[in-house]
């Protein structure tokens, strides 16, 4: 990546979790995407209309499509930049994932487009008159193509912009199209046979491809989808670094754009702890982990009792049973309220979904097997899914 661009043009480049540096590496991008992209265009039209090649005036028309695709870039970062209000309080930078799900589309139908071009060259083939000049330009414009999607792919990755890393794949896409117009015209007159036509199948394939894998991410991204493993252990290590943590469980985490994660978690603390005690202590993670880590955290507190003998034998109990129902299982906030005739055992259950018992006969199964170990012991449980 050229860093001097950076430098240059990016005030406070460096702070990558400030919205309005992302904008500008996102403006950076676009309008260096519709310089290159344009510049291409003019070149390309030029020299195929001055040698009769459809081809290459069907390339420099994709050109001036991508200089498209990278003016919805520059708009979808100005949009998404915008802070937060009363109608979303969670801010708009999911825009940029719709606005990457258009560039998918506008991939895919070049994808489409060049598959019909393909196959009416096959049956209607064109002339092919070999010409320097031509492949002069086409070499220019696939080094340009490389250069470019080497540059949007390292800005997509600096600021984790799905936008930026579409519009890389797009270049790279234009790298395949183009390079299928110059080997045909390099080889089509040599071998007296014209190839354009089924390189361009090739390619097309390989450009639709490339077209689903980005909207199938953008959606992803949409839908919502599991948080990445370092993330969770980044913060499962963080909470846990803090003196009273005794465990933490049901983490969920929400993205609202690349980034931009809210999230809540149960941590649990000794029962005998002072309550004022453990309130600041959560008071004090959700502040740091904001500071350090741009997090929204919120904190239920859980108080478990650690020390009383009775409680932890019937919790290593439950924990085998559960364990025993189905090796994916999983306890937590686990209470008993003794009594004279009976004791409740309260705690809760997390269901993965790779498990194939349903709640009624996970809590069926737990609840049989604890009373063939004690018929005096009585389950209630509350079943939890997995969210990480």
């Amino acid at each position: 990546m050229p860093d001097f661009l950076v430098k240059k043009l990016i005030k406070n480049y460096q702070d990558l979790r400030n919205t309005k540096v992302r904008e500008q590496y996102g403006k950076m991008s676009s309008i260096v995407g519709i310089l290159v992209n344009v510049f291409l265009f003019m070149i390309k039209f030029t020299v195929g209309t001055l040698f009769h090649s459809v081809a290459v005036v069907a390339d420099a028309v994709n050109n001036l499509s991508d200089a498209g695709s990278s003016v919805i870039s520059l708009v979808s970062f100005k949009l998404s930049s915008k802070p937060a209000d009363e109608k979303h309080p969670f801010g708009h930078e999911r825009i940029e994932y719709i606005a990457s799900s258009l560039v998918a589309v506008f991939i895919l139908l070049l994808g489409v487009e060049l598959l019909k071009t393909s196959f009416n060259k096959i049956f209607h083939p064109d002339k092919i008159e070999f010409s320097l000049v031509v492949v002069g330009v086409l070499l220019f414009s696939i080094a340009a193509k490389l250069w470019l999607y080497r540059f949007n792919i390292a800005l997509g990755k600096l600021i984790d912009s799905s936008m930026l890393k579409a519009t890389a794949v797009d270049s790279f896409s234009d790298v395949l199209a183009t390079s299928s117009v110059l080997l045909a015209t390099i080889f089509s007159p040599l071998l007296g046979f014209q190839l354009d036509g089924y390189v361009g199948i090739i390619v097309s394939v390989l450009i639709m491809i490339s077209g689903i894998n980005i909207l199938k991410e953008t959606l992803d991204s949409l839908l919502g989808q599991v948080p990445s493993g370092e993330l969770v252990e980044l913060i499962d290590s963080y909470v846990r670094k803090h003196d009273g943590v005794l465990g933490i469980h049901d983490l969920v985490v929400h993205n609202y754009g690349p980034r931009r994660y809210f999230a809540s978690v149960h941590i649990e603390v000794d029962a005998k702890e002072n309550i004022l005690v453990s309130h600041d202590l959560i008071d004090n993670i959700e502040r740091d982990i904001a500071q350090d880590l741009g997090i929204h955290l919120v904190i239920h507190l859980d108080p478990i009792i650690t020390d009383d003998p009775f409680v932890n034998e019937l919790r290593e109990l439950t924990a085998e049973v559960v364990s025993g129902v189905d090796d994916s299982l999983s306890m937590h906030d686990f209470r008993v309220v003794k009594g004279v005739t009976h004791s409740n055992l309260i705690f809760d259950v997390v269901i993965p979904h790779q498990c194939k018992k349903s709640d009624s006969e996970v809590t069926t199964e737990i609840t049989q097997k604890i009373k063939e170990k004690d018929k005096s012991l009585y389950t209630v449980i509350t079943i939890d899914r997995f969210y990480i």
